[in-house]
């Protein structure tokens, strides 16, 4: 398959004598993925399926909803003729893309991933859009705190957390970078009152106050000043008490950010569902991750093309329309139109229905 600068991929063209699956592929900006693949060897020794073709294979796999390697080989064979027009240039066998799986640095894909991340948050820069800043992929043994090791702050960001971040140490690091951050108070939480605000009581603020730690690790983990906000939920009837380091935003914006957090959740329930990880392919850390990774920068490539093309659809059902219309050559705006609006309609209001559930509270 033909590589397209960094720059030239994307741009609106009818592609009439491509299959829809590789339009896609010319979206992304190949030749820095050459440059990921030299960096990692990952295609020192290889005598076939090289590291684009693995990633075309598996970028195939997640759109379609292939269970197994079994699956993939089955349905690619199914489609011998059309192979080439996909990019690919010989049968995939399960066994070798098994063994690519687990043999190739999961690095590159995570580091293309970063790549896309980067491109399409510049394309969504001034609209609301479900594309991430920062994924860690971690086992389950790994608590949620030591995830703010893994984050570089951002001066002026503001961070919303749950209780499970609260790490005073770590906050600190936050505070002392210049960035912000919002988190619930644990009940236990060993601090005196210094100053106290005028709170709004009708509005449900019931305390706005400036906290010092008394507690002997506390004070020396924490040396600077809280600000504790008492806040009673009118919605729900809770009251919650946050914690944060942002002393010059009113408390209601504050409890409002907090409260936004639920958004977040939202979202990353939605993006496991679209992610359509139901099967891993295998069953070592490489090969999971390597899985994980290509994954995440499919979805993030239909989210390019969604801003690239001016698709006036849903990620949902662009997801939908190209896990049916892989093997068509017909340009992408085409079978978008082709997709009767009934269809769309079912599909948006679907999402809608599973965005709509109650997200349990993040990990």
């Amino acid at each position: 398959m033909k590589a397209l600068p960094d720059d030239a991929a994307g741009g609106q063209t009818m592609n009439t004598g491509k299959t829809l699956f590789a339009q896609l592929m010319d979206f992304l900006p190949w030749s820095t993925f050459d440059r990921i693949v030299a960096r990692y060897h990952g295609n020192r020794a290889v005598r076939t399926l090289p590291c684009a073709a693995q990633y075309q294979v598996m970028a195939f796999a997640q759109i379609t909803y292939r269970e197994s390697l079994r699956d993939i080989e089955a349905c690619l064979s199914a489609q011998s003729a059309k192979l080439y027009h996909m990019g690919l240039r010989g049968p995939i066998r399960r066994s070798t893309l098994a063994d690519a799986n687990e043999t190739r640095d999961w690095r590159i894909y995570a580091e293309f991933a970063q790549r896309l991340i980067a491109q399409a948050r510049r394309l969504y820069a001034d609209l609301r859009g479900n594309i991430p800043s920062f994924i860690q992929i971690s086992d389950g043994k790994l608590h949620d705190v030591h995830a703010l090791d893994m984050l570089l702050p951002d001066p002026g960001a503001i961070y919303v957390m749950d209780r499970g971040y609260v790490d005073f140490a770590r906050l600190h690091v936050l505070h002392e970078a210049g960035a912000f951050f919002v988190t619930r108070a644990k009940s236990n939480l060993d601090a005196h009152r210094v100053y106290s605000a005028p709170a709004d009581r009708s509005a449900g603020v019931i305390c706005d106050q400036t906290i010092a730690m008394d507690g002997y690790l506390t004070q020396r983990h924490y040396p600077a000043y809280l600000r504790r906000i008492r806040f009673k939920d009118a919605e729900t009837g809770k009251t919650l008490v946050l914690l944060t380091n942002q002393v010059t935003l009113p408390a209601l914006t504050i409890c409002a950010l907090y409260k936004s957090r639920w958004q977040v959740e939202l979202f990353f329930k939605w993006i496991k569902q679209h992610l359509r990880i139901k099967q891993f392919y295998g069953i070592s850390e490489n090969a999971v991750k390597t899985q994980i990774w290509i994954a995440v920068s499919v979805y993030l490539l239909v989210a390019i093309v969604r801003k690239r093309l001016r698709l006036e659809v849903s990620l949902y059902t662009l997801l939908q329309v190209f896990s049916l219309t892989v093997f068509e050559k017909l340009p992408i705006q085409s079978a978008i139109l082709a997709t009767p609006k009934a269809v769309q309609r079912y599909e948006i209001s679907m999402s809608s229905r599973r965005l709509s559930t109650p997200a349990r509270a993040a990990r």
